[in-house]
């Protein structure tokens, strides 16, 4: 027996939102929660089981409450609403589900710019996360990694950044490579344990299904069906860039993330970075999010701290 649609009254324009142009945005939330939405004029409709109206419901006051407030609905603000609509359980381009052992829930974007990097780490063979620190590009990033290595998508997630510090030469460090390693990957780390947990990470990295290394460790190397990840990537050289991302292999992805603002290089023009963009942006298989100040999640202070240097940055550019 057929359930009988429920009515969702709405303003035109809340209605319209919903329903997106061409239909777009009612179909994401109806592939995200297993629902039939329709606008028959002054709402609308929403036909499924208990569970999925629910969630759609939550969705779609989500996007009310943006009209309301006088802004424009994008397909990244319904990737968003449909995200913090999900139960920890479910998956896909705007939730990563957090392996056992992490911190609980799925891992949403936050902002419209994290959605649409989502979606990019989801579409893309390489996938450029361009921004100031608190942002979420690396966590995002490290989690879609996880999250295909958790699926068996890919059989490694690698991680590499450039140990600037110590100008890639760790031999003067005690201890074995691990050891000389670890205190610069150390946010890697931290990122890592909360997304698949302390013990999973043990096992997984024992077993060399997770690694961690600086870039210098890269030269030479083919990263078949692997997830790479090139962290701080500011503080690569252009060789350096050009040597890394010529490392993928078959079946393998790429995201590289990195603030061109923050270069602890002696010349900031030498970074791959902002170089590799300019000439890899728009080339097919290659996608760019660009985040800004209002895209920063951790505290508060981080933002207005964020906003005030890129003041200070314009004011002497101007002079």
């Amino acid at each position: 027996m057929s359930r009988p649609p429920e009515f969702l009254p709405l303003s035109d324009d809340a209605a319209r939102a919903v329903y997106g142009p061409g239909g777009r945005h009612a179909a994401l939330i109806e592939d995200a929660f297993k629902v039939l939405i329709e606008t028959p004029g002054g709402g609308v409709s929403l036909q499924g089981d208990a569970r999925g109206r629910g969630q759609a419901k939550r969705a779609i006051a989500a996007l009310e409450a943006l009209i309301d407030s006088g802004s424009d609905v994008s397909e990244a603000d319904v990737r968003v609403a449909v995200g913090e609509a999900r139960p920890a359980a479910s998956g896909g381009p705007a939730a990563v589900a957090r392996a056992g052992g992490g911190r609980q829930g799925p891992v949403s974007p936050k902002t419209a710019t994290q959605a649409r990097y989502m979606d990019m780490l989801g579409r893309h063979d390489v996938t450029f996360g361009l921004g100031p620190a608190g942002t979420g590009k690396t966590f995002l990033a490290v989690a879609h990694g996880a999250g295909m290595l958790m699926r068996g998508d890919v059989d490694r997630l690698i991680v590499t950044r450039p140990a600037v510090e110590a100008g890639e030469k760790l031999g003067f460090l005690p201890g074995d490579l691990t050891e000389k390693v670890d205190p610069y990957m150390a946010p890697v780390w931290e990122a890592l344990t909360q997304i698949v947990g302390t013990e999973q990470l043990r096992r997984r990295r024992d077993k060399g299904e997770i690694e961690v290394a600086p870039i210098a460790f890269m030269r030479g190397r083919t990263l078949a069906h692997a997830y790479v990840i090139v962290d701080e990537a500011q503080n690569t050289s252009r060789l350096q860039m050009k040597m890394v991302l010529t490392r993928l292999g078959e079946g393998s992805r790429m995201a590289v993330t990195g603030d061109p603002s923050q270069v602890d290089l002696l010349n900031a023009g030498d970074s791959g970075l902002a170089h590799a963009v300019s000439i890899l942006e728009g080339v097919e298989g290659v996608g760019v999010t660009r985040f800004t100040s209002d895209d920063v999640v951790r505290h508060p202070m981080v933002a207005r701290i964020v906003k005030a240097y890129d003041a200070d940055a314009a004011k002497r550019a101007g002079r």
